[in-house]
């Protein structure tokens, strides 16, 4: 889904720059330029930024539980 407009700039792409090691809204618009013209679209990159910190934190834990299992010694 698009979520910049005048940018031109979607979902996919946001999720994208995250995953590149983008964490803050001041990083999205340096980068994609997300939110630097009109604003509209402010509200709707921040959500997803969120949601895919959420996402980040959760499969760190997870990947931590997994990894760290115990060891049993005789």
């Amino acid at each position: 889904m698009i979520v910049c407009v005048c940018n031109n700039i979607s979902d996919r792409e946001i999720r994208q720059a995250m995953e590149l090691g983008i964490t803050s809204m001041d990083e999205l618009r340096d980068a994609l330029g997300v939110a630097t013209c009109c604003g509209q679209c402010f509200s709707c990159a921040e959500e997803i930024l969120t949601e895919q910190l959420a996402a980040q934190a959760a499969a760190a834990n997870l990947q931590e539980t997994v990894l760290k299992r115990p060891v049993f010694t005789s």
